[in-house]
């Protein structure tokens, strides 16, 4: 079980959302909006997905690597890896 399931529609609606602004975005090209205006929207989405990318890190770390954690062994040390290396993703973006 993935441990965003108690939080999937929360997670959900936020893509939705970040969707419907590209699609704005898209909109706003095709209408030679000026560019700042582009970029400000361009920024909204930005965040937008890095609250949805926080929370499911953050139920990844809660959930996931907590699990396995209490294993320990090689399956903790993946975990761990994956985790650090998902959030070394973030970082560089």
């Amino acid at each position: 079980m993935n441990g965003y399931v108690d939080h999937k529609d929360e997670m959900l609606k936020r893509l939705r959302r970040a969707e419907g602004q590209v699609r704005g975005i898209q909109g706003m090209v095709e209408k030679d909006v000026y560019c700042i205006d582009i970029l400000t929207q361009v920024s909204a989405v930005t965040k937008a997905l890095e609250t949805v990318a926080l929370a499911l890190l953050d139920d990844h770390l809660s959930h996931c690597v907590a699990e396995a954690t209490q294993q320990g062994g090689a399956v903790a040390e993946e975990k761990v890896r994956e985790a650090s290396a998902a959030i070394a993703r973030l970082v560089r973006s």
